[in-house]
């Protein structure tokens, strides 16, 4: 970044994002929490640590992190099975892996996922996201947030995404309709009029939400019938004195630290939690119009002891969450004080101000999050990897329904095993060149050759014709693995002699041994 981007001078910008992010993370973190069989409370904890301390700590200059997601499955068994106290310990336990990990540098992991994985996971979310906010941007919060994350898209018991949105009409508001298309409107001329697209000072999404609470007030003096009440509204927990807020904290049970099912669970968390925040810090540096590198070593540090922290004092297990990180990149970010600005904002909130908060209608932060949405899952998207080719766009649309369909881990697992199809592939088509002339043919092998083209050589071999001489060189390779050396042999000392095949062989003397 040049001086003009500078962390000084980004104060502002970053200020301004931040509080975009903070509207977009604080119905999460409640509805995760909810989701995840924890106390409302236990979610604003965790966003206040992956703000103020995970923020702070991270060399991602985007990123941010919360309560997540993809941990939901196993925080909720993990709170059954153990009870809450004994599930807190092993989110200390967690923290403590994923640090270790970032020591022993086990971040580079994800310099290792093609692009169209990365670019299929991200547009899988934004799929998500659409689908789990079209409920709420017509009045149906049967479980305000939480249900926004249930991946499955026919799961059985709720019937899936395309259920819910039908059942969803069924509970149609006009109120909620139509600060919903007002709060659209606003999203979308943001995003169009060039004068709005300049006015940092007051981003769309922060205009949204001020403008949402006011259509409501109005309602409640004007048209009552269209007023959108409390089951529709942000709910975050009001304390009514210093003793019954610090009562909400909760506090690890370490004397369940024998029990072995304790670790098995800190080992799951730490494993996925750390999976998915390298995924997220990837995709974000992908989204950052600077185009920065973030450390997934440092970063695993960061989460190791931002989740130490939120357990030791009664929150859930976090990640970097990617919806979060593009609504932070989104609202115009520069440097990482928007994520750590956004967790004390969070803080501010449950000490100061949180009937205020309360007053923001769901269907305004619905209407945010599926602008995000569909800025991830742009049909632009779609046609770029269209024209990249087959080998990234058929790894990018398996991993994007994967994601959809059955959840984010298992849906980049398989985009990770077609990516490598494709690549072991590639790799048992490139053994060799052939230059022909007349009955003699010359096959240069690669640079490297290894049992991936086993198949292709074997297929050459069958193919000479009878009577004619080949030449098989190895003089441009540095490695010919034993596999390709063994079939060689086999096809001079035996096939060749059959079809009256002359074979000849060069490089091999100085850097191979075929005798």
């Amino acid at each position: 970044m040049d001086k003009k981007n500078s962390f000084s001078s980004s104060i502002k910008t970053d200020t301004i994002s931040s509080t975009v992010v903070f509207l977009v993370a604080l119905p999460l973190c409640l509805g995760i929490a909810v989701a995840s069989g924890a106390s409302a409370f236990s979610g604003i904890i965790t966003g206040i640590i992956g703000g103020l301390v995970v923020g702070y700590l991270s060399n991602s200059h985007v990123s941010v992190s919360g309560p997540a997601a993809s941990l939901i499955a196993i925080v909720i068994v993990a709170i059954q099975d153990l009870g809450f106290e004994a599930f807190l310990l092993a989110g200390v336990l967690a923290g403590v892996f994923q640090l270790i990990l970032g020591i022993t540098k086990s971040g580079n992991f994800s310099n290792y996922i093609p692009t169209g994985v990365i670019q299929g996971m991200l547009t899988g979310i934004g799929l998500i996201i659409i689908f789990k906010q079209i409920p709420h941007t017509i009045g149906y919060d049967k479980e305000h947030e939480g249900d926004f994350f249930n991946y499955s898209l026919t799961d059985n018991t709720d019937g899936g995404y395309i259920h819910e949105i039908i059942h969803s009409l069924n509970f149609a508001h006009i109120g909620v309709i139509i600060v919903t298309l007002v709060s659209l409107g606003i999203l979308i001329s943001y995003n169009k009029i060039p004068f709005l697209k300049k006015l940092k000072l007051l981003p769309g999404a922060l205009v949204a939400v001020i403008v949402s609470i006011l259509i409501n007030e109005a309602f409640r003096f004007f048209s009552p019938n269209l007023l959108i009440t409390k089951d529709h509204l942000v709910k975050l927990p009001v304390s009514g004195s210093v003793k019954e807020f610090i009562g909400q904290f909760s506090f690890p049970d370490f004397s369940a630290i024998s029990n072995p099912d304790i670790w098995i669970t800190a080992i799951t968390i730490a494993a996925v939690a750390s999976i998915a925040t390298l995924l997220t810090i990837e995709s974000g540096d992908r989204l950052d119009p600077y185009k920065r590198h973030s450390d997934g070593n440092i970063e695993l540090k960061a989460q190791g002891i931002g989740n130490i922290l939120s357990s030791l004092i009664g929150g859930l297990p976090m990640t970097s969450v990617i919806v979060r990180t593009s609504a932070n990149i989104d609202a115009g970010a520069r440097t990482k004080l928007s994520a750590i600005f956004h967790g004390f904002l969070l803080l501010l909130t449950v000490i100061i101000i949180p009937s205020i908060l309360n007053k923001i209608p769901m269907a305004s932060l619905a209407a945010i999050l599926l602008m995000i949405g569909l800025k991830l899952a742009t049909p632009k998207v779609f046609k770029k990897m269209w024209k990249v080719g087959k080998h990234h766009f058929i790894p990018f649309i398996i991993t994007a329904i994967g994601v959809v369909v059955l959840d984010l881990l298992k849906g980049v697992g398989l985009g990770m095993v077609i990516s490598l199809l494709f690549v072991f592939r590639g790799y048992s088509k490139k053994a060799y060149e052939i230059k022909k002339e007349n009955d003699e043919e010359e096959i240069l092998l690669v640079k490297e050759v290894s049992f991936l083209n086993k198949s292709s050589m074997k297929k050459r071999f069958a193919q000479l014709p009878k009577n004619s001489t080949v030449t098989i060189n190895a003089e441009n390779s540095t490695y010919v693995g034993y596999d390709i050396l063994e079939l060689i042999r086999d096809f001079n000392d035996n096939s060749s002699k059959e079809r009256n095949i002359k074979v000849v062989f060069k490089g091999f003397e100085k850097n191979h041994n075929i005798a």
